[in-house]
């Protein structure tokens, strides 16, 4: 029986069965009912080492009413850098992804400097959100922070969210295709395990939406197990990315074959999707595409 893992991005989310029962009615609005498929599902959560509760039905009204996605709804501190590394990991990351942000405002694609885009303005208040929340969720994983995000409860980040997207790996039911659906953080977080866990399971394809694991701070961080020249996790079958140029998450980087190949060799096949909107990073966006849904189904052989 087919089977698909998926794992969220940055940013407090709703419990996890009604996060995945949202990706799930997404894909069936668009075509693709995996239920009646036959698919089984399951939703790798990791909101809940970051945030104190899960993100209330109000936060989603008020994020709807002022046009701005889920995943930039609520509020979420600066991370704090202790060490001289972390700061300027933290000073970097921002100026790429503010980069990609100008970029939309002047109606510029940072790849392409020729080309004109549509003039997508955002208020500064959701710049701010959006950036405390990306630079927070990266750094605290990739350093593996230690978080308290409730009374009694303390986590190192990476630790526990490997172990959490290994054991979802070990329980899937039998059978094939098994692949994984990631979509931001979740995709540095779906590759770092695959790579660099010893004991992770095999997957038949690894898809990855919105990622970014182009970005040269974030490769960093995944030394010593990643190489430009050998990146490419031998846990996955098949890597499929896709990404929107004004994304301000992938947009600095959006190809990244280039960065993960198989012994010197291209393996990874990115794919360039244009979402609508103001806010291109979401995922609702991505798995409304056509060419994401088609990937879906090929993947699981449907």
């Amino acid at each position: 029986m087919p089977h698909v893992t998926f794992i969220h991005g940055i940013a407090n989310k709703p419990p996890a069965d009604r996060l995945q029962e949202e990706w799930l009615r997404t894909l069936a609005n668009a075509g693709l009912d995996l239920g009646v498929e036959g698919v089984t599902t399951r939703m790798v959560y990791w909101a809940d080492v970051m945030h104190e509760a899960p993100e209330g039905i109000e936060a989603r009204v008020e994020a709807a009413v002022s046009g701005i996605a889920p995943d930039m709804a609520g509020n979420t501190d600066a991370p704090l850098s202790p060490t001289l590394s972390e700061a300027e990991f933290i000073a970097c990351l921002s100026a790429k992804v503010g980069g990609v942000l100008a970029a939309k405002e002047e109606g510029q694609d940072i790849s392409n400097p020729n080309a004109t885009l549509e003039r997508i303005p955002l208020p500064w208040s959701v710049k701010k959100r959006f950036l405390q929340a990306y630079l927070r969720d990266v750094h605290h994983y990739l350093f593996n922070v230690e978080n308290t995000p409730r009374v009694g409860e303390t986590y190192r980040v990476q630790d526990i969210i490997r172990g959490r997207f290994v054991d979802a790996l070990r329980q899937a039911p039998g059978g094939e295709p098994h692949i994984v659906v990631s979509h931001s953080m979740g995709t540095v977080i779906a590759y770092d395990c695959l790579k660099n866990v010893a004991d992770c399971p095999t997957i038949d394809a690894l898809i990855t939406i919105g990622s970014p694991l182009g970005v040269d701070e974030v490769q960093d961080c995944l030394l010593p197990g990643w190489s430009r020249h050998d990146g490419y996790p031998a846990s996955a079958r098949n890597w499929l990315n896709f990404s929107d140029r004004l994304d301000p998450v992938c947009g600095f980087d959006a190809r990244i074959a280039d960065d993960f190949l198989v012994r010197g060799k291209l393996a990874v096949a990115d794919t360039m999707v244009r979402n609508t909107g103001a806010w291109r990073h979401s995922i609702s966006q991505y798995l409304s595409r056509a060419e994401v849904l088609s990937a879906i189904r090929q993947e699981l052989g449907l």
